[in-house]
């Protein structure tokens, strides 16, 4: 089977639209960890905050290299339309491997990227239901005041 021209071109939608989430992802987390700053600069002591900033360098990280994987398949993929062009097939299709598989692990961080971000979403879920667990138990514990006081 011989590459044309366009097949190539076909990933550049698929790598645009990939690139532009990777970017709000960026922007997101980016929003959260200032917001997390701020906390942080009112109560240094929290854990919950100290772990979330945690999960959050780490998702920064991921999503730098999503991005390089992306950008790279990128411009992987502008190299093999070029190596088609001017009728050098055979680096045209390796170019067009590497192109692929850079593309296949931009998406396999950003799969990790995604558990992660779960992780962190955990990490309030469970951060709440402390809070709910203790003032359960404070309430409990008043009601239990009041049946002994009568």
């Amino acid at each position: 089977m011989e590459l044309q021209l366009s097949t190539p071109a076909l990933l550049f939608s698929a790598i645009t639209l990939m690139m532009l989430a990777f970017t709000n992802r960026f922007l997101a987390v980016a929003n959260l960890i200032r917001g997390l700053h701020k906390k942080y600069m009112e109560n240094p002591d929290q854990d919950i905050i100290i772990d979330q900033i945690k999960n959050l360098k780490k998702r920064v990280s991921m999503i730098k290299y999503m991005q390089l994987c992306g950008v790279l398949s990128f411009l992987l993929c502008v190299i093999c339309m070029y190596l088609i062009f001017i009728e050098a097939q055979p680096v045209a299709d390796y170019v067009f491997i590497g192109s692929m598989f850079t593309l296949l692990i931009s998406l396999a961080i950003s799969l990790v990227e995604i558990l992660i971000s779960n992780q962190a979403i955990n990490l309030e879920l469970k951060d709440m239901e402390d809070h709910f667990e203790n003032r359960k138990s404070r309430l409990d514990s008043w009601f239990k005041k009041d049946k002994n006081d009568a």
